[in-house]
C-alpha cells in the first residue's frame, strides 16, 4: 500500500495553474493525479467563485433554517416524488440509521416526464423544485451558486482528465443540458444528550464529482484505504471536492471514490454545509476506458460492495441512492 495513502492531510489544489504556463499546468496535473488517485479528496483554491454568492447561500440557508419547522414543511420532500425539498431532522437515512441533520434537496429545474418506460424508471427524477413562499430571496441565491458551482466542477473535471492522459474535453460527452446536478442545504444539530455523533453516516458519493461548501465548524472525515479517520477541516476561500462512483467506474478503480463522513458538533453548535453533487444525463451509461499500461498498472479495479453494488446506468445508480436514502418517499412514489 502507498504511503500517500496513509497521509494525515488532504491535499490542497490551486486550479488556477490550469489556465498558467506550461510549468504550472504541468505542476497542477502532478498534484492532482496525486490527490486523485491515492487520497480521493482534495481541497480546490484559485477557483475565482466570488465571496458573495457563497456569504449570500450560506445565510439564506442559516435563514431557512430558523424557521419553525410547520413552515419549512410547506416544502416537505414527501410532496415530491423527485426527492426535492426539506427533510426532517432524522428523517434521512445512510447505512439504515438516521443522519443528525436537516437538509434542502434541490436539483436542476425542469418539467416532469410522465410518460416513461419502464427500463428507464429513472426519468422519474427529472421535476420541478419546491421553494418556499416564505422566503422568496432563497431561489436566486441557489441559482447562483448553482451557476458557479458548475463551471468550477466542469473545471476540476477538464483537469482530471489531463491526470489520466486523456483530451481536456473528454468527460464532456456526457454532460449537457441534460445533466442531472444537484445540491443540498445542510443543518447539522449538535450532539446533545444521547450517543448519537452521526451527522450523516459513512458513504460514497455517486456521479462524478462531489463539490462542498462547509462553514468554520468542521466535522468531515475521511476514511483512508488502511482505514483511519482523516480530518477535512474548513480551510478559507477554498473547496472540498471528493471523487464520485461514477469516475471509480470509468477509470476502473484508478481513482477510487473515497468513504467519508460527518460527525455532529458537540453541545449546541449548529453546523452548516452545502454539497453540490456534479452528475451526467441520466441515461448515460459509464463503463472502464482504456488508460495508458502505466496508469492500467495502478488500478485497483472497481470496488466490489454487496451492500453498494455499482451500477453502470447513471441513473439507476442514482435512483438507488434516493430509493435507500428516503424510504417514505419511496414508498409513496415509487414502490
Amino acid at each position: 500500500m502507498s504511503n500517500a495513502i496513509k497521509q494525515t492531510t488532504i491535499p490542497v489544489i490551486d486550479i488556477s495553474k490550469l489556465d498558467g504556463s506550461e510549468s504550472d499546468r504541468k505542476q497542477l496535473i502532478e498534484d492532482l493525479r496525486f490527490a486523485a488517485h491515492d487520497v480521493g479528496f482534495f481541497y480546490i483554491s484559485g477557483h475565482n467563485i466570488p465571496k458573495f454568492v457563497t456569504d449570500n447561500i450560506l445565510s439564506e440557508t442559516k435563514k431557512f433554517f430558523n424557521h419553525p419547522v410547520e413552515e419549512k414543511a410547506e416544502i416537505d420532500n414527501i410532496n415530491s416524488k423527485q426527492f426535492r425539498g426539506y427533510t426532517r431532522f432524522g428523517y434521512e437515512l445512510t447505512n439504515g440509521t438516521p443522519d443528525r441533520r436537516e437538509q434542502i434537496d434541490i436539483g436542476p429545474e425542469r418539467e416532469s416526464i410522465y410518460e416513461i418506460a419502464p427500463e428507464k424508471r429513472f426519468l422519474g427524477l427529472v421535476g420541478p423544485n419546491q421553494w418556499p413562499t416564505f422566503q422568496p430571496s432563497l431561489k436566486p441565491a441557489v441559482q447562483d451558486w448553482l451557476k458557479y458551482s458548475q463551471e468550477i466542477s466542469l473545471k476540476v473535471l477538464s483537469a482530471l482528465a489531463l491526470t489520466l492522459e486523456l483530451p481536456e474535453n473528454f468527460f464532456e460527452q456526457w454532460f449537457d443540458e441534460q445533466s442531472h446536478f444537484h445540491t443540498k442545504l445542510i443543518r447539522y444539530e449538535g450532539q446533545g444528550n444521547d450517543s448519537s455523533n452521526q451527522g450523516v453516516g459513512a458513504h460514497k458519493d455517486y456521479g462524478f464529482l462531489a463539490l462542498l461548501l462547509q462553514d468554520n465548524v468542521g466535522g468531515l472525515q475521511v476514511q483512508t484505504l488502511d482505514g483511519e479517520w482523516v480530518d477535512a477541516p474548513p480551510i478559507e476561500d477554498t473547496f472540498v471536492f471528493n471523487i464520485g462512483e461514477v469516475l471509480e467506474i470509468i477509470t476502473n478503480g484508478y481513482f477510487r471514490a473515497t468513504v467519508h463522513r460527518v460527525l455532529s458538533p458537540k453541545g449546541n453548535i449548529e453546523r452548516f454545509s452545502i454539497p453540490f453533487f456534479y452528475g451526467p444525463r441520466l441515461d448515460a451509461v459509464i463503463t472502464p476506458i482504456k488508460l495508458s499500461a502505466e496508469l492500467t498498472a495502478q488500478s485497483r479495479g472497481i470496488e466490489a460492495d454487496p451492500n453498494n453494488p455499482l451500477i453502470a446506468n447513471y441513473g439507476e445508480n442514482s435512483l438507488k441512492g434516493w430509493l435507500r436514502a428516503h424510504p417514505k418517499v419511496a414508498e409513496k412514489y415509487w414502490n
